[in-house]
């Protein structure tokens, strides 16, 4: 018989196993051995008991001894019988069917009682697993009570926590059922002053059941340790006591590593904010106090009368290298700022490659006054992309490589479109990157030993430059050259216009 038949087709085919074993034998065998008889009727018992219902068997059992004796104990055709001995046989049919049949029954109960608690355990171990891969301690306690009402099929499920006489509830599952405060309150006083273990129902005390809109809410403490700190809400198919006692461990394990997480979380941005503001502090008393030294230098030789029109030129050429660096630096504070205040925003629009060279050129006219700059754009097509965050990127990748390139040097810029969007090269020939800093060239205010001895900065360009164009989607790399010098290659995922056009 399958699993998945009603109790009432069982039983008809139950019946219907008994009639055609008694049809056969009397009708075509014509087998009156009372011994192959009744075994045969206890072999159809057999199995119904082996995959019905106590009750199904029984019947069987009768309706198969009924038959026994009616067709197949003298005298036939009536049901009372000549010979004590048949009685004995026919008592002794019914006594063994029925035994095979609740031995039967309590194994079935004991099997399905072993896959119940198996399948719990299986649940259980899934929601573990759910619990050790959430990492999001603002959203943990959502996903959680989604893990539990998907893992343990129930309709309703809620993680309630007490916030300082106030409650947050975060809940799950099909229905939506509004948890009375008060019951809250109550059940997780009761659970605080009491700590005791029921062997019986194998578990804590604090367990506690609530009708709300014809639901039957069970309400189950959250103990880390012997301290409670909140309460587990559920409905929906039964779950044994013991298992929802585990399971409140679980959540309340789950709990505390949420806010384990979260306190981690904070007290990591507590020691970046303190690094980032000494580090932005010692950058800036260096970086500040060079060019502001250098331009009271200069300013100071231009009240020379005996200073020539030739020195008085290159010393006003100071004044504004070293005011466009005070820009930049104050520039690269302010995109700092912004960058870790999530204010920068991709606004995409058409423009030329060779119009966000030209900007960015534009943005460091006295730094790159030293070095020729070779651009090559093929082809020149307009591309939609944001050229703002585009070309401001460019400009520190160009400060850059005007900072370590040989004076009087070229820097190469090509551009050209591909299928991923705009790519920009920007080659120099100055000494490279160190194998070792090719892997923190990006990172915020990361120099390197060169940088550190001959360069002056903050070491915060790059870092930008990367952030930048991640808002847009794109990305930013180093690699040294064979031939010498690094290049940078700026990829921006862009739209491209079949042919060119005026911008719009």
């Amino acid at each position: 018989m399958r699993r998945g038949w009603p109790e009432a087709a069982r039983l008809v085919v139950a019946l219907l196993a008994v009639a055609a074993v008694t049809l056969v034998y009397v009708r075509w065998l014509q087998v009156r051995n009372a011994a192959t008889v009744s075994t045969t009727f206890l072999m159809v018992v057999l199995v119904v008991a082996a995959t019905s219902r106590l009750w199904l068997a029984v019947v069987t059992s009768v309706v198969a001894m009924a038959c026994f004796n009616f067709f197949f104990l003298p005298p036939v055709g009536t049901l009372t019988i000549a010979d004590p001995h048949n009685w004995v046989a026919l008592f002794a049919f019914l006594a063994v069917s029925l035994v095979a049949s609740n031995l039967s029954a309590v194994a079935q109960a004991r099997t399905a009682e072993a896959i119940g608690r198996r399948d719990e355990l299986a649940r259980l171990f899934d929601l573990s697993r759910d619990v050790l891969v959430i990492t999001d301690s603002r959203q943990a306690m959502s996903i959680l009570t989604r893990s539990l009402a998907r893992r343990f099929d129930l309709q309703f499920v809620a993680i309630a926590l007490p916030r300082e006489g106030d409650w947050d509830v975060f809940e799950a599952g099909a229905r939506t059922i509004a948890l009375d405060e008060r019951e809250l309150s109550q059940a997780f006083a009761a659970a605080q002053t009491s700590y005791e273990f029921d062997a019986h129902a194998r578990t804590y005390a604090g367990h506690r059941t609530v009708a709300i809109d014809g639901a039957t809410i069970r309400l189950v403490p959250l103990r880390v340790g012997t301290k409670p700190i909140g309460l587990l809400a559920a409905t929906g198919r039964p779950i044994e006591p013991g298992t929802l006692d585990t399971l409140a461990g679980v959540v309340a394990i789950a709990v505390e590593r949420a806010q384990f997480l979260e306190e981690r979380k904070a007290a990591d941005l507590t020691r970046q904010s303190e690094e980032l503001k000494s580090a932005l502090l010692a950058s800036l008393g260096h970086d500040l106090r060079t060019p502001l030294t250098a331009i009271r230098i200069a300013a100071s030789n231009l009240k020379a009368a005996e200073l020539g029109d030739g020195d008085r030129a290159e010393q006003s050429d100071v004044i504004l290298t070293e005011a466009e660096r005070l820009t930049r630096l104050f520039e690269n504070i302010l995109e700092m700022a912004r960058i870790d205040a999530g204010g920068v925003a991709a606004d995409s629009r058409w423009a030329h490659p060779s119009e966000i060279i030209a900007a960015a050129r534009a943005q460091l006219e006295q730094t790159l006054a030293g070095h020729p700059v070779d651009v090559v754009v093929d082809p020149d097509v307009p591309v939609q992309l944001d050229p703002r965050l585009t070309g401001s990127a460019l400009a520190h990748v160009l400060e850059n490589a005007a900072q370590y390139a040989p004076a009087g040097s070229t820097i190469h810029v090509q551009a050209n479109v591909t299928d991923e969007g705009l790519v920009v090269r920007v080659r120099d020939h100055g000494p490279g990157i160190g194998s070792a800093e090719l892997g923190h060239l990006f990172e915020r205010f990361y120099r390197g030993d060169a940088g550190r001895s001959r360069v002056s900065g903050t070491g915060v360009g790059l870092s930008i430059a990367r952030e930048l164009l991640a808002v847009e989607g794109g990305r930013i790399w180093a690699e040294n050259r064979p031939e010498g010098g690094a290049e940078f290659t700026i990829v921006v995922p862009a739209a491209v216009k079949a042919s060119p056009q005026a911008v719009s």
